[in-house]
């Protein structure tokens, strides 16, 4: 038997999502596959909101009415790099798996791609993340290298890699 497909609905993070994305990156399994310290107050991502510009993108992902990912794009400010953007994401546990990484993405690329020209897309993700790696790839992400020592998680050094898309000429 088909269950049917979760109401997730993709919107412009705004200020009634704040403390959704805090409890989201507090969340303990996030907070260690990003790059964001741990118990973040609302104020903070408050300021990060404040920042917001057309240059960047920030989305969420919303089931029911609580925030279940969230994905921050921005095209970088310098004249030469202007074709370039980098983004992070992140996604609650129990979604993880479930295509909101994939709604997240896909909105975000469609932006890049039809409005804000970016020819190319990069990112950084732990070594070890294997699920976002097939994520990434899955919208023609490759890895362009291993950045050794990298981040601090969990009192440890660890690698991440470096992936980038880049978009096709039509």
């Amino acid at each position: 038997m088909h269950t049917p497909e979760p109401h997730i609905v993709i919107q412009r993070f705004t200020e009634a999502h704040l403390e959704g994305v805090t409890a989201l990156y507090n969340e303990p399994a996030v907070c260690r596959q990003v790059l964001q310290m741990p118990f973040q107050s609302v104020e903070a991502w408050r300021k990060r909101l404040v920042m917001d510009n057309e240059r960047r993108l920030q989305l969420v992902a919303v089931h029911g009415g609580e925030v279940i990912g969230q994905l921050g794009m921005e095209q970088y400010l310098r004249v030469r790099q202007s074709h370039v953007g980098s983004f992070g994401m992140g996604v609650a546990p129990t979604w993880q798996g479930k295509g909101v990484g994939s709604r997240l993405l896909s909105a975000a690329l469609d932006v890049a791609d039809n409005w804000m020209n970016l020819h190319r897309v990069e990112l950084t993700v732990y070594a070890d993340n294997e699920a976002a790696h097939n994520l990434y790839r899955k919208f023609g992400f490759e890895v362009e290298g291993r950045l050794r020592d990298y981040a601090l998680r969990d009192g440890v050094f660890v690698d991440t890699l470096s992936m980038a898309r880049l978009r096709k000429s039509a």
